[in-house]
């Protein structure tokens, strides 16, 4: 009996310890908060990312796309009311070309903002953080409309975090790309990323298409993966939130 009760106990603790060093994470192509209805609202974009409540979330079309690229999010109030600290941006801008990583309770160790091949104006936010003391890379990116800016943006993304130190690197973003076979730009992605999320989440009202993904390098990996499917998500962008459970250990 005694022996059956510390047999228990352990696993008991076992899933306490896998619990605690779950990540919630997410992504999520705001639309520069344009819903279906046509009408700019960031208040509803704010409610579904508290739906959320993320550790870690990744933002697409954050801000405005010509000019000075404004931030269009309140910031201070996502820090306020959910906990959500954003990577520093550059200028009035929230992140680098639309893109911004929310985190909580992350130290920041480093940011490099990536120009990304490709006949649009794209990027990606590399953030290299200390989560809970432990290392991780997060990349929050959004790629092109061509097949072949992809590809590009997709090796070019591969070359840089070559150079980078080894700590286990979770994508995500509106990668915008449908297929999974050997014509998708993923497979270049492929050498480094093993555990991957492709859900179908665009369009927002009749979501077919796997437009967002994520994947992390091992001996990180994923868990619980689903699209965060609720009437206001589906109100509030033409991209629905994909979500899931990042495992450090």
């Amino acid at each position: 009996m005694e022996l059956a009760q510390a047999t228990l106990e352990q696993r008991s603790c076992h899933r306490r310890s896998a619990a605690v060093s779950a990540l919630a994470v997410a992504s999520w192509n705001i639309h520069k908060g344009v819903g279906a209805d046509r009408r700019r609202d960031l208040d509803r974009t704010a409610v579904v990312i508290g739906e959320i409540a993320p550790d870690i979330m990744a933002l697409q079309e954050a801000d405005t796309r010509f000019g000075t690229r404004k931030g269009l999010l309140d910031l201070a109030a996502l820090a306020r009311e959910h906990g959500l600290v954003a990577v520093p941006g550059t200028g009035p801008a929230h992140g680098w070309h639309g893109n911004v990583l929310l985190l909580r309770d992350a130290a920041i160790e480093h940011v490099h903002r990536i120009d990304l091949p490709g006949l649009e104006p794209r990027g990606a936010l590399i953030a290299d953080l200390r989560q809970s003391g432990r290392p991780l890379r997060v990349i929050g990116a959004h790629l092109g409309l061509l097949r072949s800016s992809r590809a590009s943006q997709t090796r070019h993304l591969l070359e840089l975090l070559e150079g980078m130190d080894d700590r286990p690197t979770l994508l995500m973003g509106d990668l915008n790309e449908w297929r999974t076979g050997g014509s998708s730009a993923m497979r270049h992605l492929g050498r480094v990323f093993q555990s991957s999320v492709a859900l179908p989440s665009y369009p927002a009202r009749y979501p077919v298409m796997p437009l967002d993904r994520m994947m992390v390098s091992a001996p990180a990996h994923l868990s619980e993966h689903a699209v965060h499917d609720t009437p206001l998500a589906r109100r509030t962008s033409d991209h629905l939130p994909i979500k899931a459970r990042l495992h450090l250990d």
